[in-house]
């Protein structure tokens, strides 16, 4: 198996991606919030989903690269 060195530079792209997914993943579940009516506690209550969605969503990227 190969080994793979991350540059400083890939680090720094890796942490912006994932923090892009996690606001996108915040403002998908504030629209799905306003759009049912609901609370604004599910903001709190379902960060778990929000941060499972947002790392599904940086691997669904790295897989297409």
């Amino acid at each position: 198996m190969k080994d793979t060195v991350l540059t400083a530079r890939r680090k720094k792209i890796e942490i912006i991606t994932l923090l892009v997914c996690f606001v996108l993943a915040n403002l998908v579940n504030l629209y799905a919030i306003i759009t049912y009516h609901r609370s604004m506690m599910e903001m709190i209550t379902s960060i778990f989903y929000i941060i499972i969605f947002a790392f599904v969503r940086i691997y669904l990227i790295n897989i297409n690269e």
